[in-house]
């Protein structure tokens, strides 16, 4: 049986307003840069899109909890965890906040937690594995400045794509 959200509706289909990373590719690929680290899809969504908003953290969650716990209208989280699997950086009670209040997708460059509950979520979520293993919670960090990994730099406010095939976003 399919996850559903309370309202009957299909938590694991794609976004219907995000477009194919591939398609995409084909009509904009000078515009766009393509991530080339492997991310799994972990959450309930599997496309989704939004601007960019930016966090960079080593073994500390403290600063993605609270940009989560905040309105997102419908922008998606990219987070610089220095692709360092030691501790998760987001886990199920972060990312149901995240729904709550309208994030479009999470991407971690780092390790999640709660895999389970995170694939039953109405929320886009890439990261490179997980692990059980909690985070620091002291605050350190950097928010809404350019992170890179992947060979590419996520800018706040540009717009990011993904899907099944990947990732791409706006130089």
């Amino acid at each position: 049986m399919t996850p559903t959200d309370p309202a009957g509706t299909d938590r694991t289909a794609a976004d219907p307003t995000a477009r194919a990373t591939a398609d995409l590719w084909d009509e904009r690929g000078e515009d766009l840069q393509s991530v080339d680290v492997p991310f799994l899809d972990l959450g309930g969504r599997t496309r989704f899109s939004g601007p960019v908003r930016t966090v960079r953290c080593r073994h500390d969650n403290a600063l993605v909890k609270s940009v989560l716990a905040g309105p997102g209208d419908g922008a998606v989280l990219v987070v610089d965890g220095g692709g360092l699997m030691h501790t998760a950086l987001m886990g199920d009670l972060i990312a149901a906040s995240a729904v709550q209040n309208g994030w479009a997708g999470v991407i971690i460059h780092g390790p999640v937690r709660d895999r389970a509950a995170l694939a039953t979520l109405p929320l886009g979520v890439k990261a490179l594995g997980s692990n059980p293993r909690k985070s620091a919670k002291e605050g350190t960090g950097e928010r809404d400045v350019p992170v890179t990994f992947g060979d590419v730099t996520f800018r706040p406010g540009a717009t990011v794509w993904a899907d099944e095939d990947g990732i791409v976003v706006e130089r």
